[in-house]
Order: C-alpha cells, then sequence, then structure tokens
C-alpha cells in the first residue's frame, strides 16, 4: 500500500504563489510516475501535471504551463508543485497521485493511489 499526504495548500491573492509537497510511504517511490489534479466545486477533478519516475519528463495542463512546475526529489520521497501567477480559477482542491504504469498519465483512472487532497484558494 502507498500513502500520499499533500500539504502547503492555503490562500494567496491573484498573482501570488504556493508549494505543494506531497509526501509518499509505503513503497518505493522511484517506481512510481507522480500526477497532480484539482476539483473545483461542482466539477471534475483535472489534470494539472505529470513527471516520470526518474523526473526527466514532465507534462502540463494548457491551462498551467508556463506557470506551475512539477517535480520530484526520490530521495525524499517527495513531489512538488510550485505554482506562481495564481489566478482565481485555479481555486479548487489538489490533489497528488501514484501511477505504477499505463499509457495516457493524464487520465485518472491511470492513478493507483492517491491523497486526501489540499485546499488552494486564490482571492481576486
Amino acid at each position: 500500500q502507498v500513502q500520499l499526504v499533500e500539504s502547503g495548500g492555503g490562500l494567496v491573492q491573484a498573482g501570488g504563489s504556493l508549494r505543494l509537497s506531497c509526501a509518499v510511504s509505503g513503497r518505493t517511490f522511484s517506481n512510481y510516475r507522480m500526477g497532480w489534479f484539482r476539483q473545483a466545486p461542482g466539477k471534475e477533478r483535472d489534470f494539472i501535471s505529470t513527471i516520470s519516475r526518474s523526473g526527466g519528463n514532465t507534462y502540463y495542463a494548457d491551462s498551467v504551463k508556463g506557470r506551475f512546475t512539477i517535480s520530484r526529489d526520490n530521495a525524499k520521497n517527495t513531489v512538488y508543485l510550485q505554482m506562481n501567477s495564481l489566478k482565481p480559477e485555479d481555486t479548487a482542491v489538489y490533489y497528488c497521485a501514484a501511477a505504477a504504469a499505463g499509457w495516457n498519465p493524464t487520465r485518472r483512472e491511470e492513478y493507483d493511489y492517491w491523497g486526501q487532497g489540499t485546499q488552494v484558494t486564490v482571492s481576486s
């Protein structure tokens, strides 16, 4: 079993920054591709970003490209999401997830384990 715990959410003004962390335990962290998703009230959980097992490959949704940066530290079993130039529409609960395998890391169904989420609220 793999446990994921997100932290770093909070309230920030538009244009500000936050860094989310997701600590992973239970299995070998470097065996998993990691992803970040978010879910606003009344909406589906949407893909934001993913990073390969080594950290050498990343991919972003168009809505966050150029503003968000995903990274991982395999020695610390942690994945990060640096969020800059935040907008009110970024307000959501942010989830990290771990995938052991799969072909399309933008799909929720490809992820095996999920964290409990952390709230990010961006005020205008």
